[in-house]
């Protein structure tokens, strides 16, 4: 591996564009995220309704084989569908965009330019990422040039152990490949309760996710090669700070029937996104205005009604 350059990271973990542009008014890059709560068992005409409008109207979706019993098809399905809800709420109809992807599978929408001035066109696309936990899915969004609005990322975690059941101190032994020895040594003694070093451990892991996904790294990457100081706002990769991210975390709290029960089930969020400022900076949810103001939520019988209109 080269050596690196003094305070940012190594090539394999930094694959973000320059933090300054050529054009001269720098953008503030809004983010958006819809999050999907699959809070109850689908149909399977739900689920024909759903790969159907893949298959006629998202031809470049992969959609794989055709197995309506299969949750995990379903839920793949129908979060395919959030990015062309998204640009029917930003009234944009399906013919006037298209979905981009690039060789590490990071993808951007660029809308048809119509007309529009070149340098509007030029901060117009539009870069995503999509995630799913078991029960709570979710798209994060944001707008600007293509180089760097394909730099966000999202991480979504359901706060539970696994196998269920196990000792909470058991789970975070068996997820201690994943954090650095840091990490492992301020969750373990768990001097605030098993339940807080549990969070913190879900906090961590969705964080890492959030940055591996925004940097489009494959399945097999190692977490540990990356650490996490939350309450001092640092991060670092393979031992060097990752300098200019933003990370925003929050909790979502969902109700799933199962059967004739309601289950609760709790899920903490991050989302990454590299503006190329001097720090990086970390911002809970009520520390970045409203939850409400940029976090938008769906449920299934939402995202299931409004499907004969996504085509318009």
């Amino acid at each position: 591996m080269p050596n690196p350059v003094p305070n940012q990271a190594p090539p394999q973990l930094q694959n973000v564009p320059p933090a300054q542009q050529s054009v001269s008014r720098p953008p503030e890059f809004p983010i958006l995220i819809w999050m999907l709560s699959l809070n109850r068992e689908y149909t399977v005409e739900e689920y024909e309704a759903c790969y159907a409008f893949l298959r006629e109207f998202l031809p470049h979706v992969p959609l794989g084989a055709h197995n309506p019993e299969d949750p995990n098809s379903f839920r793949y399905c129908v979060t395919q569908l959030l990015p062309v809800l998204m640009m029917r709420h930003r009234r944009i109809p399906r013919s006037k965009w298209r979905d981009n992807i690039t060789q590490n599978g990071k993808h951007w929408i660029e809308q048809m330019q119509d007309g529009m001035p070149p340098e509007k066109f030029l901060w117009s696309m539009i870069g995503y990422h999509i995630e799913c936990g078991p029960s709570l899915c979710g798209i994060a969004m944001t707008q600007g040039t293509q180089k760097r609005v394909i730099n966000i990322g999202l991480g979504i975690k359901q706060v539970a152990v696994e196998p269920r059941g196990v000792p909470v101190l058991a789970f975070i032994e068996s997820i201690r490949h994943k954090l650095t020895a840091s990490e492992f040594d301020k969750l373990v003694p768990m001097v605030d309760g098993e339940q807080t070093a549990l969070k913190r451990a879900f906090i961590l892991l969705a964080l890492k996710e959030s940055y591996i996904h925004a940097v489009g790294q494959p399945l097999g990457f190692d977490y540990s090669r990356l650490e996490f100081n939350v309450p001092e706002n640092k991060v670092w990769g393979d031992n060097f700070p990752l300098q200019g991210w933003e990370f925003r975390i929050w909790t979502v709290d969902i109700g799933v029937a199962r059967g004739e029960n309601l289950v609760e089930e709790k899920y903490i969020c991050a989302c990454a996104f590299f503006r190329g400022s001097k720090e990086s900076v970390f911002l809970w949810e009520d520390q970045k205005r409203k939850l409400e103001s940029w976090v938008q939520f769906v449920d299934i019988d939402q995202m299931i009604k409004v499907i004969p209109k996504l085509a318009a």
